[in-house]
């Protein structure tokens, strides 16, 4: 087989400027077996310059028949059709229901000739429908791909995480195009005790061939549209055996930035929970490999097994990951500035000289609108057993808060039109968090231990809670399944109003500490003074490093004049060009003149 390597940078800005407003998400799967107490998880991050973060909430009610549902694009709100409404739908608090049933997804976009304008079901709706639908991942993944196949599928290339309290599954979806009803797609089931991810580049390659979906039918692992191969000679993009047929590189085939932007993201969770995947460091720098039929030779596995079990804590930790213990750290170049930031303001890519860079695309990120670990509890009632942890903007300042999947009522902080992104709210979650982390990108490693002691400090107080409001919610569900649900409710609330609160004296607490570049020392939160009351201050300056640099490019225009220690520089003539031509014509003459003795001296 010829293996030719591709790293083609020019393809960076194709992945890294596409208009769909939450195509830069990040998802992570782990199943049953994988986790330190048999949860099912899974964690997403909706990455958007646009989108606001808050709770969606949809009550769990009953329609006529003949009743129908208006649709509206998730990203942009326009209007695309409506559909028939189901007779039930079901009680989803975020991106979970009341059967702990959760999606999530990342936009891979893929090939854009296959974009259906016509199509009413765009990504989003089709996840928030279907949560109001279905009580198990299977159910879930057969009424997406009907309501796609009846309707038509407007967006374009989407992975989704699908997960109940026993399984956990990855579906890749595009569509086929205007006048082309339908999408081709590939579902596959994560085999217990691993773990996955998924992050804007599509991750399923070679699978089984499903001639029939069997969709309830436990020993069938792999569901896939009938045409899924087939579509793809029709329009030219393969030629291969079935058997070597790779959705991803097919329908969304490799290139640079869709590994060090996106398959990057998956890599750093797969190195951090088994540090075999180190191997594929060059790969996802962007060093890529494919055969004659355009296959990645050099990829990484789709899911890979943990050399430990993961908890919601591992992944909160891991949602907040800038590349740490990696060359690509941007913290430790020159662009972190004197306060080590390990992040870059948009855009991605940018060139100099007719040469182009681009940032690294870290998981933690300053756009993300919310973010969450989700716990799907297999030995629980449902109404106990499913949580949301859920957080607001960028996920390495934010705190995730339990809410449980059962409840009716929304904290307030987080609840939908409690602010938007053009307007400012005081009792918002997402606008006090933005708040504090603004604040903490201006001296990040002077600022953010402060902040990350907050946060620690919160998310050990909710895991105690849970554990503790678990057994209660247990001991009124066995009596009153309503009031177990009104209790959770209840917790649910009062732990985002908390948070909130929290999170409000924390920017105060920021301000007064930091205002002004100095930093005033103090000690559990109270400020030192001098014995007559006066407040103590600090100036911690720049680093070394960065005064060098200052000191090597302004030369002496920042010296103090007058000191022993006078620098010394080579020495420079700085000659006009009126000058220089001055200068030329004396030497003319004396070269004329001094010819002319000779001349005469020779006679």
């Amino acid at each position: 087989m010829r293996i030719k390597p591709i790293a083609i940078l020019a393809s960076v800005i194709l992945v890294f400027s596409t208009t769909n407003t939450t195509d830069a998400c990040t998802n992570y799967l782990v199943t049953k077996g994988a986790s330190t107490d048999g949860s099912t998880m899974v964690t997403y991050s909706a990455d958007s310059h646009q989108l606001y973060g808050e709770v969606y909430y949809w009550p769990a009610a009953k329609y006529k028949p003949g009743t129908m549902l208006k649709i509206y694009e998730w990203d942009s709100h326009k209007y695309l059709g409506e559909i028939a409404q189901a007779l039930e739908t079901y009680n989803v608090v975020g991106n979970m229901n009341e059967f702990q049933l959760v999606i999530g997804e990342t936009t891979f976009t893929g090939r854009e000739e296959l974009i259906d304008t016509l199509g009413i079901m765009d990504y989003g709706s089709l996840i928030y429908v279907t949560l109001q639908r279905a009580k198990n991942a299977r159910e879930a993944m057969k009424i997406m791909t009907e309501l796609v196949a009846e309707y038509g599928y407007y967006s374009s290339g989407e992975s989704f995480s699908i997960a109940d309290p026993n399984e956990v599954w990855i579906m890749e979806l595009i569509g086929k195009g205007v006048g082309n009803k339908g999408a081709v797609w590939v579902a596959r089931m994560i085999p217990d005790g691993y773990v996955s991810g998924h992050a804007n580049q599509a991750r399923i390659t070679t699978f089984p061939f499903a001639t029939e979906n069997n969709w309830f039918d436990e020993n069938q692992t792999t569901f896939n549209s009938p045409d899924v191969i087939t579509f793809a000679r029709e329009m030219g993009y393969y030629n291969g055996s079935d058997e070597n047929f790779s959705f991803s590189d097919i329908y969304n085939p490799l290139d640079f930035g869709g590994v060090r932007a996106c398959e990057l993201r998956v890599w750093t969770f797969f190195k951090d929970v088994n540090k075999d995947m180190w191997q594929h460091f060059d790969y996802i720098k962007g060093h890529i490999q494919k055969d004659e039929h355009g296959i990645g030779t050099n990829r990484m596995p789709l899911w890979i097994k943990p050399e430990n079990k993961v908890s919601p804590q591992d992944l909160m930790h891991y949602m907040r990951d800038h590349l740490e213990g990696t060359e690509l750290n941007m913290a430790n170049d020159v662009g972190a500035g004197p306060f080590a930031m390990p992040y870059r303001w948009r855009p991605m890519t940018w060139e100099i000289d007719g040469v182009e860079y681009c940032n690294e695309r870290t998981t933690a990120t300053q756009q993300t609108g919310f973010s969450f670990v989700t716990q799907s509890r297999s030995w629980m009632p449902d109404k106990i057993g499913g949580i949301i942890w859920f957080g607001v903007d960028d996920a390495a300042t934010s705190v995730y808060v339990p809410l449980y999947s059962s409840i009716t009522k929304i904290p307030h902080a987080f609840e939908q039109g409690n602010g938007d992104m053009a307007t400012f709210s005081e009792t918002s979650a997402f606008w006090i968090f933005n708040l504090v982390s603004n604040w903490t990108y201006l001296r990040y490693n002077i600022v953010y231990p402060d902040v990350k002691k907050a946060m620690d400090e919160m998310e050990a107080k909710f895991k105690q809670q849970v554990e503790e409001t678990d057994a209660k919610a247990l001991e009124i569900y066995k009596k009153d399944q309503n009031k177990a649900v009104a209790y959770l409710t209840e917790f649910s609330v009062n732990a985002g109003q908390a948070l909130f609160n929290r999170w409000k004296n924390l920017f105060q607490f920021l301000v007064v500490k930091y205002i002004d570049g100095n930093v005033k020392p103090e000690e559990n939160g109270v400020f030192k003074t001098t014995p007559e009351g006066v407040i103590l201050v600090e100036q911690p300056g720049y680093p070394e490093w960065f005064l060098r640099m200052i000191a090597e490019q302004t030369k002496d225009q920042l010296l103090v004049i007058g000191q022993k220690n006078m620098p010394q520089h080579e020495a420079t003539i700085t000659i006009s060009k009126a000058n220089l031509n001055i200068m030329i014509g004396i030497i003319v003459a004396l070269s004329v003149l001094l010819l002319f003795i000779l001349i005469k001296r020779r006679r």
